[in-house]
């Protein structure tokens, strides 16, 4: 299976959090629940033309200082005149023996899809469906906590999985599971029915991408008859954020506007009445 290969999305059971698009880098994130045997982390993305080095680090914590300790620590490099992947853990400010693999999996100017597999022991990775190397725990895993990638790398998506949906049993080595950005079921203008409506202190959690050219979109709470108590509006146009009374009465929003084309965003609002969520255009997807 290549990199780029349309496959339908996962079911929800495989995913422990909501995957993330186009994350930009450097990007630190919490991994909900930590991590344990079985779970993994998959990785879609591209090495640029002219990268040098990137690293994906599986932390125990993400203070700045001190420097939290590094479970694993997976390093392509590509500067040298021998390309080779280091694996290594910092334990209390001080690296360890470090593990080398010569060759390479990963090549300028080419997308990739790696898939981090955890074991009791020992972490296993594949890259483009191929298994590529196994690492040894050299710190328990269930003190880490934290996912961070850094230096030269473009990435699509990161996705966390509870379990393998791959067949038990079956000889070949599993390959990950592309993310669709433009599933059916999340295409815009959408409504989904909250059963049990709202009430104060709830939040809902909006995350999406913003299209390429994107001009409006909006975020709108329906009553039982259908109405429209209020809406969110955000205007590329002049870079506002709103909100929208049913009658059409707009009160600006005094704050940053942090909605930019290609990018990946998340919306927190906290809940107050309705029962339905509706989304517009043109601005996600």
């Amino acid at each position: 299976m290549s990199p780029g290969e349309k496959l339908d999305p996962l079911p929800d059971t495989f995913i422990l959090q909501p995957p993330v698009f186009h994350p930009v880098v450097p990007y630190v994130t919490t991994i909900f629940g930590g991590l344990r045997a079985g779970k993994m982390v998959v990785l879609q993305g591209a090495v640029p033309l002219n990268a040098r080095r990137f690293q994906v680090d599986f932390q125990c914590g993400c203070s700045l200082h001190p420097r939290p300790d590094i479970a694993i620590h997976f390093n392509p490099r590509f500067h040298t005149t021998k390309p080779h992947v280091i694996c290594n853990t910092l334990r209390g400010g001080h690296w360890q023996a470090e593990a080398r693999w010569p060759h390479l999996a990963l090549q300028k100017g080419a997308s990739f899809l790696i898939l981090f597999l955890f074991g009791n022991e020992e972490m296993k990775v594949s890259v483009n469906g191929q298994h590529f190397l196994h690492y040894r725990y050299q710190l328990p895993l269930s003190r880490v906590d934290t996912l961070g990638i850094y230096g030269d790398i473009l990435v699509t998506a990161v996705g966390f999985l509870n379990i393998s949906p791959f067949v038990e049993g079956g000889s070949e080595y599993p390959v990950g599971h592309p993310f669709l950005l433009k599933s059916p079921s999340l295409e815009v203008p959408c409504s989904r029915a909250l059963p049990q409506g709202l009430w104060p202190g709830q939040v809902i959690i909006v995350r999406g991408l913003v299209l390429p050219e994107p001009k409006d979109f909006t975020l709108s709470l329906l009553d039982e008859a259908a109405h429209v108590p209020v809406t969110l509006r955000a205007s590329f146009t002049d870079r506002t954020l709103a909100w929208v009374s049913r009658w059409g009465r707009k009160k600006l929003i005094l704050a940053p506007f942090l909605f930019y084309p290609q990018r990946f965003f998340e919306k927190n609002r906290p809940g107050q009445w309705g029962n339905f969520a509706h989304y517009g255009p043109s601005g996600s997807s």
